[in-house]
């Protein structure tokens, strides 16, 4: 009679805050890692508001490829903020209470600002495509009007499929642990603390990679495929070399995100019995992109590379005065 009391009176309570617990397994010593992560951090932000501010002040760069990467700074910019100063706050202050609200808005955000840069990438590849297989159609097609409307679209896109994940996780009944094993607000991970059946977070989580993140994968690759070959009928090796090289910087940044994200979904799939390896991939697919992606164009885009030369000079020269 006492236990099935005792049970009910668990299944009524609600917790009122999660505990994240910060890296699993390594709890004692996870403070080293606050360096490494701020370093991070403070890159992601500096070189991506470097891109912005460079996008906006050279003429030259007024063009839509170009505006795509800004774009993409920006995504990077909300995506590396929405983790890492709860992250740091845990590592240096021991700050690993948060409260209900706010976990569900960062698993919001996690999945928007994800499902945003995957989004960007297939418009980069569509740039990229109508500029080397259509390059007499590029200017009336890829246009200002152009971009506008498919960020705006991408946005939509993303911002009201997510939506259900953190409803769904709200609905959920957490009556008994509250503390979750990682340093963010995953929604599996959260939501693995309800008392309550969770198939349909599951199922919708699945959906949502599938239709948004496989979908973007798909085609994008098929486009790069349309481009390889489009590229390998030029006769000039010059021509080859030069049509190649204005999409390889993407390329890069597409493989490497497509394949961290294909590495880490595997990886929470096979149920590693070391759990730090996929918290620790978690958060570093979520922050080394927005710190990798503008060192890539700096490095592979000369334009780009002028640009940072004009605004650190500009920048100097204000500073003398």
């Amino acid at each position: 009679m006492n236990t099935t009391r005792s049970i009910t009176n668990n299944s009524r309570f609600q917790v009122s805050e999660f505990i994240l617990m910060g890296f699993p397994g390594i709890h004692e010593w996870q403070h080293w890692l606050c360096l490494p992560l701020a370093l991070l951090y403070l890159l992601a932000l500096g070189a991506n508001l470097l891109i912005l501010i460079t996008i906006q002040h050279e003429p030259t760069l007024h063009q839509p490829m170009y505006h795509f990467l800004g774009i993409l700074a920006v995504v990077d910019i909300g995506l590396a903020t929405t983790i890492m100063p709860k992250i740091l706050a845990i590592l240096w202050f021991n700050s690993k209470a948060i409260s209900l609200p706010e976990c569900f808005a960062q698993i919001y955000a996690i999945h928007t600002f994800m499902a945003m840069e995957s989004g960007i990438f297939f418009c980069m590849a569509v740039d990229r495509y109508v500029a080397i297989c259509c390059p007499l159609q590029y200017t009336s097609i890829v246009t200002e009007p152009f971009v506008i409307k498919v960020t705006l679209s991408i946005i939509l896109r993303n911002g009201l499929l997510s939506m259900p994940l953190p409803v769904l996780a709200a609905q959920r009944h957490y009556c008994s642990r509250n503390e979750i094993d990682h340093c963010l607000c995953s929604n599996l991970g959260v939501t693995s603390l309800a008392c309550d059946d969770i198939t349909i977070n599951r199922f919708y989580q699945l959906a949502l990679a599938w239709v948004i993140l496989g979908s973007d994968m798909g085609l994008v690759f098929a486009s790069y495929a349309l481009i390889i070959h489009s590229v390998l009928k030029l006769s000039s090796t010059e021509a080859i070399s030069k049509a190649l090289n204005t999409c390889s910087s993407h390329l890069i940044l597409i493989l490497f995100f497509y394949t961290a994200l294909i590495v880490v979904s595997v990886i929470h799939l096979a149920e590693i019995k070391v759990p730090f390896i996929p918290v620790l991939l978690n958060v570093l697919h979520s922050v080394i992109p927005p710190a990798l992606n503008p060192m890539v164009y700096a490095l592979r885009t000369q334009e780009l590379r002028v640009g940072f030369q004009r605004v650190l000079s500009l920048g100097k020269s204000v500073a003398r005065k």
